[in-house]
């Protein structure tokens, strides 16, 4: 069965480019989509940090930039898809993502993970551009983490919460979102004990918000990757049954890891053959394919 990781970030974890290879291979992944991450040094927190490569301190263009995944597509083309996602803040994000569109074939924009709303102007017309290109864009939403420490950041958020992704869907019609992290995948529960917290405990309550907007939207998917979508399934397997039942047709398989977690977790349902064809491949195929 074909299984493509929808969210991979080169030289990440430690992971060079042939050691994330053999890592693919090690659990069958074909091809993984190859995410930017260019938040600016300052939007960096403690929690970031062990993830990225030395070399994050001294990019100008933020932690991960695009020309790094760059890389790792042209070295192996048939294993790597292009994502990238520059910072609408910047006056020249725009031309930026067009051209390296037009010049490197990126097929995502992604991770947009930046310390500012998702619903601002700015991100806004970055979307809609991404929707007349027939690019999916991947969301990082994160609401207030207290760090503990006062420098470099009181607390961690990127986005806004699910009222605000609600708000971006209404704008963005035109434009397909897939929601990651830990505010996201906290919203799966009625309750509030996602607000503050990375990773949420106890069985799922009803009225989530986020099971609304997937309902509600066509334009929403969801990508399982991280310890934030591994944490929502695998804390009420009842539920995780019911959930990939009811939006198989929105679910995607992914990573952010380098672990074999969450193929094994999905691997316990005992899921039909036809949605396991969709999460791990199907689904994240038809995103990508450009109108």
């Amino acid at each position: 069965m074909l299984i493509i990781d929808a969210h991979s970030h080169p030289d990440w974890w430690g992971y060079n480019r042939k050691k994330m290879l053999e890592n693919m291979d090690s659990y069958n992944i074909s091809a993984a989509w190859m995410l930017s991450l260019e938040s600016p040094r300052d939007e960096f927190t403690s929690v970031d940090y062990p993830a990225l490569h030395p070399s994050a301190y001294f990019n100008p263009e933020g932690a991960i930039p695009f020309m790094d995944c760059v890389k790792y597509a042209e070295a192996n083309p048939d294993r790597f898809i292009l994502g990238f996602c520059p910072d609408p803040r910047k006056p020249e994000a725009i031309d930026r993502f067009e051209a390296a569109i037009e010049m490197y074939d990126v097929r995502v924009c992604g991770e947009c993970k930046f310390r500012m709303m998702y619903d601002a102007p700015d991100a806004l017309d970055l979307f809609r551009v991404s929707g007349r290109y027939g690019l999916p864009v991947v969301l990082h939403m994160q609401t207030p983490i207290e760090l503990g420490v006062k420098y470099p950041r009181r607390h961690d958020w990127f986005g806004g919460d699910i009222d605000t992704l609600e708000r971006v869907l209404k704008k963005c019609p035109d434009t397909t979102f897939i929601g990651h992290a830990v505010a996201f995948w906290a919203g799966i529960s009625g309750d509030d004990f996602g607000k503050g917290h990375l990773y949420p405990e106890g069985d799922i309550v009803p009225g989530g918000k986020t099971l609304e907007l997937l309902r509600k939207y066509p334009n929403l998917y969801c990508d399982i990757s991280a310890n934030s979508g591994f944490n929502a399934l695998n804390r009420d397997h009842v539920f995780a049954q019911e959930f990939i039942d009811e939006f198989q047709d929105k679910v995607i398989y992914a990573r952010d890891l380098f672990g074999n977690q969450h193929q094994e977790f999905i691997n316990t349902l005992n899921l039909p053959q036809k949605t396991l064809e969709k999460i791990f491949a199907k689904n994240a195929q038809g995103l990508i394919a450009k109108n």
